[in-house]
């Protein structure tokens, strides 16, 4: 299977190509540019330099959340246009499990993809890495760091911490006294590699059907509510 992957929930920008589990190219840029003027450009000059085009591929995958809310939004709507304009159908992942294909076989541990999510929280989840695969253990949730430092303490294993808000959670280990460990600088970044990885085996749904996962509600949302003297939560 041929697939388009989409990483733009973060800072960092990239897009990648897979072939049965091969990755063929990938493209990653982490600037101050804003991913709507730079991410349907790098797919288009991957592609081009691989001499595909995006009627060749069988799917576009994405990181459909959590993450940044622009971000998000706009690696949905790239996918959604690749796909509308060639008829292929997309794949929707989660942002966390495909940054913890990242640190998939670096030790034996619980890998902990954590992004900043403001406000004293995380988007967080927890996995496992065995046998080639990866064993989800909580679902994607938006916490406090003491609540993932309180789980630790039960599960007594190390931490691998991957993603922006991995520093955050590996300080707040050392200052409880737990095992934790922060993979190398570039494995700690989101790709759409892992996009990739995350998407294999999925089965791929029209473009109509792909929708975001934002966890939690936008900031412009949450104040609109406070005003309205409610609050509502995903």
């Amino acid at each position: 299977m041929r697939i388009l992957a989409i990483e733009s929930t973060a800072r960092a920008a990239s897009v990648a190509l897979c072939e049965d589990g091969r990755l063929i190219g990938q493209y990653f840029q982490s600037s101050a540019l804003t991913h709507s003027r730079t991410l349907l450009k790098m797919a288009r000059d991957m592609l081009e330099n691989l001499e595909l085009t995006v009627s060749e591929l069988d799917a576009v995958a994405v990181a459909a959340g959590p993450g940044s809310f622009t971000g998000v939004r706009i690696g949905v709507a790239a996918a959604k246009g690749l796909c509308w304009g060639a008829d292929k159908p997309c794949v929707g992942v989660s942002t966390l499990e495909a940054m913890a294909w990242q640190c998939a076989g670096i030790g034996e541990g619980v890998i902990c993809a954590a992004m900043d999510a403001r406000r004293g929280e995380i988007y967080n989840a927890l996995f496992e890495y065995s046998g080639g695969e990866l064993k989800r253990l909580t679902p994607d949730r938006a916490v406090p760091l003491e609540l993932i430092a309180g789980e630790a303490k039960n599960l007594k294993k190390t931490y691998f911490f991957v993603g922006d808000g991995g520093k955050l959670c590996y300080n707040k280990f050392l200052e409880a006294g737990l095992p934790a460990d922060l993979p190398p600088e570039p494995l700690m970044l989101q790709t759409a590699w892992g996009v990739a990885k995350a998407a294999e085996g999925r089965t791929p749904v029209p473009a109509l059907d792909l929708t975001p996962n934002y966890l939690r509600l936008s900031q412009a949302e949450r104040e609109r509510l406070e005003k309205l003297g409610t609050t509502n939560e995903i």
